[in-house]
């Protein structure tokens, strides 16, 4: 059980550090001209943003969780 865990603690670790880089690549890819439009609706680049970094809080939030699991079942 708890080698399921550690595999599954390291795959969602992985997938934190993806999210995260996508998301800082598509920051940095944001143009000036993207942040000056005036609007009020987002540009393609705000919104892929957003969701990698939403990706990355419930990656971690679930990785948090498996080792608040494993640590219950070592005890």
């Amino acid at each position: 059980m708890s080698t399921l865990l550690v595999i599954l603690l390291i795959i969602l670790a992985i997938m934190v550090v993806v999210s995260l880089v996508r998301g800082v690549v598509a920051f940095l890819q944001s143009s000036k001209l993207d942040l000056e439009q005036e609007g009020d609706e987002p540009t393609e680049m705000q919104l892929m943003q957003n969701r990698m970094m939403f990706s990355r809080i419930k990656y971690q939030a679930l990785a948090i969780l498996v080792v608040g699991v494993l640590l219950a079942v070592s005890k």
